[in-house]
Formats: structure tokens, C-alpha cells, sequence
């Protein structure tokens, strides 16, 4: 990366989460001057590792968690900053449903072919949207973009197994099938084999710990407690106002990176206004319900010889997961992530029953052989700097918008996972994009 190719170059940069801070450390090594402002008291965005209350000095991550071995950027950014990463989940996934009287059943790995059946049904489609090159602006992804994966159901005239394992898919999506546009699901089958496979990790010591390294590189450059609330453009110009605390100011550059959720882009005041298409496709994206529950118990009753560590369900509670199996200590901790409507039933399990109410759901993988000691839960639509989980694409999006969710505009460009074409939801979407804003920032400047 050449050190010198943006020397006297100033860069806003609107956002400290992965994507934001990943843009300045790319920035920051070419030369750029950069200053980066996010609303929220800390880094990281909806990358946040909760240390405080846990026993025995355990964390657990309550936004972005696992990282894929194709996941090449965040794993590569990781190691620059002297990161190391722990391999988790070796046994994969495994699926829970309910058997014919209600009560939750862990499936033999022998008998769960619900993917194999999804991919099965969906290769009508998959074929010719894998010849269309998986182009959003062709006709043939628009036709299947208008469709919600709940009507496809309905048209297959699909059995309750290939709607439960449909359903298990909000944990991924964070949507329900009647919210989710068919493409997307395509989309994701045509690109591998299954969900959720392959190796995964986490940061050693907590993935929050990415956001602090690359923060701390910044020094005072970077400025917490700090709003955009207005932004123009014009000429070789980008003039941002902020506020912190109750005192406006305004701050001068020439190059802005917008590194923020599209729910609070959308919100800014933009001078002049962005294109049509452009406005459209921020406005219309939507975000999905997600409610992560942190549950820390005495002792890891989940794990057993030839089990796996992890479980998709169509069930209220959602996915569960062992979130510190890397850690030392004899008590352990399951994360929860509720998505799409398990989001909200989650929500109302807690209101009446309390946390235990989800341990009760829980007996299925022995959570009576335990106590629960502590119990944290985070509601990301209601997180007022995100108002969601990550985004996902419904009926309503046209799916020739999503190109430009990452376009720049003059002196503005746009990074996040929502602009990520093949890891959208992903902490490695949000560094990959990241890296890609800085990248354009410095081939339009080196323009004539």
C-alpha cells in the first residue's frame, strides 16, 4: 500500500465500527489525514464483547461472533494488528425441532436433510439465476426478488419439514419466511453448499478486541459521543456538521466515507441530495429483528461426546450456540440469537418467565443439570445507533438497488455490511467494505 498516495489528503470518515475503522487504518497507512466520529460511547458498532458480570472472567460476544475460513479480510486484518484466532464449533451445526407432541428433539445427524431437501427444491431456481451470474440487475433475479420465500412455500405446496427447516433459516436471515425476499435464499444456495458450515473462529480474547486495536492506532482521531447531523458537498468540498454533547461545530475535508447502518443514513440530511436510485435503496432496506441472550450457567451441561456445540431451530428461541468454548472456568456460557419473529417471542418468554423461561426451553440439552448464574440480553432493534440486527433484502427491495448501496457520489462514499455483495451480515462484509471505500477514496483522487 503506498504510504504517500493521499499525503496532504483530508477523510472524514462517519462510523467506528468495523467498516469505519477499517477504511481509516487503510487511509491512515497511505497518508491520509483522517478523522473518524461515531454517536456511540465506545467502538465497534454492532461488534460488542461482554465482559462485565460474568463469573470466572468469561465473555461472550452479543453482536458479530463467528468468523468463516473463507472470511479472508477480517482474518487477515486480525493478524496484522496482532490478533490471534481460536478455532470454535468443530462439530458444526446441529437441528432441533419440535417431535409430533411439541417438545424440542435434537435430529440424528442421519436423518437432517432438511438443507439437502431446501437446495433440492430450489435448483429451478438456482440453476438460472447461477447462469444470470448472480446478477441483481438481470430480469431473472427481479422476477424472483418480488416473491417472499413464504409464497414459494406455498406454490411447492412444501411439506411442514422443508417449512420448519425454512423457518430455522430467521437465526441467519433475521426475517421470517413471509418478510424474506426468495432471492435472497437463492442467492445463498447458489453460492455454497449449506449454510452455517465450514471452519469458524473468534478473536482471541473477545472480537470487540479488532475495534479496539484499530481505534487505538487512531489516537485522537478519533472523536466518541460525536453525531453527523448534516452533510454537504460541492466542488472539491465536504463540509460535515456534528454535534457532541449540545455543542455544534463543523468539520472540513475533502473525501467522506458514510460507514454507518443505512437506518441512520437515511435519517441525514445530504446536500445535494443523493441520486433517486440511491435515496431508494437506503430508505427501502430493511433490517432484521435480533434479539441476543447471553445465558452463563454453573457447567457446560450442553457439551457431550459426538454432539455438536451448536443447534439452528425453527423454535422461539432461535439458534443456540456455546459462545465461549475457547475459555477457561468450569461454569460456561450459550448464546442465543432470536431472529425475525423469534426475536419478538423471545422478548415476551423473558417478560413473563424471566431468563429462566429460556432455560426451561432449554431442557432439551440438560439445562436442568445446571444453574443459572448470570444472564444478559440484547435487543439490537431496539439499540437506537443500529435499530437492527444486519440488513436483509424483502419483497418490496428491487434488487437492481443494491449496486447502489456501495456507489460513491462525488466526494462521498459508502461502506458497511449492507453494502457487501458476498458477505452482507458479516463482520468480514463490514472490514471488507471498509478497505474498499479507502481504496476508491484513493483511485478517485489519483484521477486527472
Amino acid at each position: 500500500m503506498d504510504g504517500t498516495a493521499l499525503n496532504g489528503v483530508s477523510v472524514l470518515v462517519a462510523g467506528a465500527g468495523l467498516a469505519g475503522l477499517a477504511a481509516a487504518y487503510d487511509l491512515v497507512a497511505m497518508g491520509a489525514g483522517v478523522t473518524v466520529v461515531d454517536v456511540r460511547d465506545r467502538v465497534g458498532g454492532r461488534v460488542w464483547t461482554i465482559h462485565d458480570g460474568f463469573a470466572e472472567g468469561q465473555h461472550a460476544e452479543a453482536g458479530g461472533d463467528m468468523i468463516d475460513e473463507e472470511q479472508v479480510q477480517i482474518r487477515e486484518l486480525a493478524q496484522q494488528v496482532g490478533l490471534k484466532l481460536t478455532r470454535i464449533l468443530r462439530g458444526g451445526f446441529g437441528y432441533v425441532r419440535p417431535d409430533p407432541s411439541g417438545h424440542p428433539r435434537i435430529l440424528p445427524r442421519s436423518s437432517v436433510r432438511g438443507w439437502d431437501r431446501l437446495a433440492e427444491e430450489l435448483k429451478p431456481l438456482t440453476t438460472p439465476y447461477v447462469l444470470a451470474e448472480q446478477r441483481w440487475d438481470s430480469p431473472i433475479t427481479a422476477n424472483m426478488a418480488r416473491r417472499s420465500v413464504a409464497a414459494w412455500l406455498d406454490q411447492i405446496k412444501a411439506d411442514a419439514e422443508l417449512r420448519a427447516t425454512a423457518t430455522g433459516m430467521r437465526g441467519f436471515f433475521l426475517a421470517d419466511p413471509d418478510e424474506l425476499s426468495l432471492i435472497a435464499l437463492v442467492d445463498q444456495f447458489s453460492s455454497i453448499d449449506a449454510p452455517a458450515i465450514g471452519t469458524m473462529y473468534r478473536i482471541e480474547g473477545g472480537n470487540e478486541r479488532l475495534a479496539t486495536a484499530l481505534a487505538a492506532r487512531l489516537g485522537d482521531r478519533l472523536h466518541l459521543n460525536t453525531d453527523v447531523v448534516a452533510l454537504s458537498h460541492r466542488g472539491r468540498t465536504v463540509r460535515v456538521s456534528v454535534k457532541n454533547a449540545r455543542a455544534l461545530s463543523q468539520i472540513t475535508c475533502d473525501y467522506a466515507i458514510l460507514a454507518m447502518p443505512a437506518t441512520l443514513l437515511r435519517r441525514m440530511p445530504i446536500t445535494p441530495a443523493l441520486p433517486a436510485q440511491q435515496h431508494d435503496a437506503i430508505v427501502r432496506l430493511k433490517y432484521g429483528r435480533a434479539t441476543r441472550t447471553l445465558l452463563q450457567f454453573s457447567r457446560r451441561f450442553w457439551r457431550a461426546p459426538s454432539r455438536p456445540r451448536a443447534f439452528g431451530s425453527p423454535l422461539p428461541f432461535g439458534a443456540v450456540w456455546d459462545a465461549n468454548e475457547e475459555q477457561r472456568g468450569r461454569g460456561g456460557i450459550l448464546s442465543l440469537l432470536a431472529g425475525g419473529g423469534a426475536s419478538d417471542a423471545t422478548q415476551a418468554i423473558v417478560a413473563k418467565h424471566g431468563a429462566r423461561g429460556l432455560t426451561e426451553s432449554l431442557d432439551w440439552l440438560g439445562s436442568r443439570n445446571a444453574e443459572l448464574t448470570t444472564s444478559r440480553q440484547i435487543v439490537w432493534e431496539q439499540d437506537p445507533y443500529a435499530r437492527g440486527g444486519y440488513a436483509y433484502f424483502d419483497p418490496a427491495f428491487d434488487p437492481a438497488l443494491r449496486a447502489w448501496l456501495a456507489r460513491p457520489f462525488g466526494r462521498l462514499f459508502f461502506a458497511g455490511e449492507h453494502t457487501s455483495i458476498k458477505w452482507q451480515g458479516y463482520m468480514n462484509g463490514a472490514v471488507e467494505s471498509g478497505r474498499r471505500a479507502a481504496a476508491e477514496v484513493a483511485a478517485v483522487h489519483a484521477l486527472p
